[in-house]
């Protein structure tokens, strides 16, 4: 089934569930049903405003179960120095219409840009509300891909990003990976301490709600805080 298409490096970019593997079906429930409060309290400004973007929340099938792409940051870049974060950045012009099939061709784009992955593997089955980051002005569509044909990832170039690695969800629902952070401006969120890594601020959230509203959520101490320099 197919439910909107662009194009991506001239091939064709769809929205299909088809085929996709069992395992997945619990987020394609949450990715058809969820509503945009549900994910964040930072929704897109009511005029327009904003940067448009999109991510890729990207699913593979790794040696041990269903698993997630991100990358890291590189620590002199401008914005999210050093963050753990899924592959993604501005739309282009090129990329098409925001409220269209631009945030398809934008993530599928970026990360392959960020991390080498092929785009002609990657099957987008969802995309979700459109959410904000006020503090960099994103709005931001997660766009949700399984990852069909796995290709080799790394990092492209070293000024954008430090290194790539999967994360098996196991490891996101595995309480004793979980924890709160507490932003020096006051705002709480959830964090994953996964691959030497603390995921945290608009990436952990988005991942906590897909934990949450695909039925995969663990119980976990909300009360367990991490500092966000807990490495140094």
């Amino acid at each position: 089934m197919t439910s909107a298409s662009g194009t991506q490096g001239g091939a064709a970019v769809a929205v299909s569930k088809d085929g996709l593997p069992g395992w997945l079906d619990p987020v394609v429930h949450a990715v058809e049903t969820v509503e945009p409060p549900q994910l964040s309290r930072f929704l897109p400004p009511a005029d327009g405003g904003g940067r448009q973007s999109a991510v890729l929340v990207l699913f593979g099938d790794g040696t041990r179960g269903p698993e997630l792409l991100l990358m890291e940051r590189a620590t002199s870049l401008r914005e999210h120095a050093g963050q753990p974060a899924f592959p993604g950045g501005s739309l282009d012009p090129e990329d098409g219409d925001p409220q269209g099939d631009g945030p398809l061709r934008a993530a599928l784009r970026e990360a392959e840009e960020e991390t080498g992955l092929d785009p002609a593997g990657v099957q987008v089955f969802g995309v979700l509300p459109k959410l904000y980051i006020p503090v960099s002005g994103f709005v931001v569509s997660p766009v949700l891909g399984w990852w069909r044909r796995p290709s080799p990832v790394g990092v492209v170039d070293p000024n954008e990003t430090a290194r790539v690695f999967t994360v098996p969800v196991a490891d996101l629902t595995d309480p004793a990976n979980r924890a709160t952070t507490v932003h020096p401006g006051g705002h709480r969120g959830p964090a994953f301490l996964v691959n030497s890594a603390l995921v945290w601020g608009f990436t952990a959230g988005i991942i906590d709600r897909l934990l949450h509203y695909s039925g995969w959520e663990l119980p976990w101490d909300r009360d367990k805080q991490v500092p966000l320099d807990w490495r140094s």
